[in-house]
């Protein structure tokens, strides 16, 4: 059973064994940077919703049937003191979600809508194919970004943070 489980994981990341080629042959189809973030994705997890220090982006594609949601924590100073994601979805967009919570620690609320799916696509060097989840990385923090300000505009009665 194990067997069969690391065989379809392979197959999974697009790992071919060599010896299946008849020329062995066998070739990568995803870069180390998408296996590495798939297999240990940093900043797994959730907050509370209802913590008023706390945006949630919700985004997802009809077309591919990934789901990511990013969760930021920030401080008085809008500093992002802690991030959170859960993805449902290919290796790409768990990747994705993985190195946009990375990239976005530390960074202001502000800093961090400068971040472009481009960016997070070359770093992962994903396919064309596969485009699409990077942009849904990017969409997930301008939603959690979004989501946040409009809690602190509510906590400061309607005056936007």
């Amino acid at each position: 059973m194990m067997m069969l489980r690391h065989v379809a994981k392979k197959a999974f990341l697009g790992l071919q064994n060599p010896m299946a080629s008849p020329l062995g042959l066998g070739r990568r189809l995803y870069h180390e940077n998408v296996i590495d973030h798939f297999e240990n994705p940093r900043n797994v997890g959730s907050f509370n919703r209802d913590d008023p220090n706390v945006g949630t982006g919700l985004v997802g594609s009809p077309s591919c049937g990934d789901l990511m949601s990013l969760q930021i924590k920030v401080d008085d100073s809008g500093q992002i003191i802690d991030t959170r994601f859960k993805t449902f979805g290919c290796g790409s967009a768990i990747a994705s979600s993985s190195v946009a919570s990375e990239w976005i620690k530390g960074k202001t609320i502000e800093d961090v809508l400068t971040i472009k799916n481009a960016q997070i696509a070359k770093h992962l060097r994903l396919p064309p194919v596969k485009l699409h989840c990077s942009m849904l990385a990017e969409d997930a923090i301008k939603s959690a970004v979004n989501n946040y300000k409009e809690k602190q505009a509510k906590a400061n009665g309607g005056v936007k943070a």
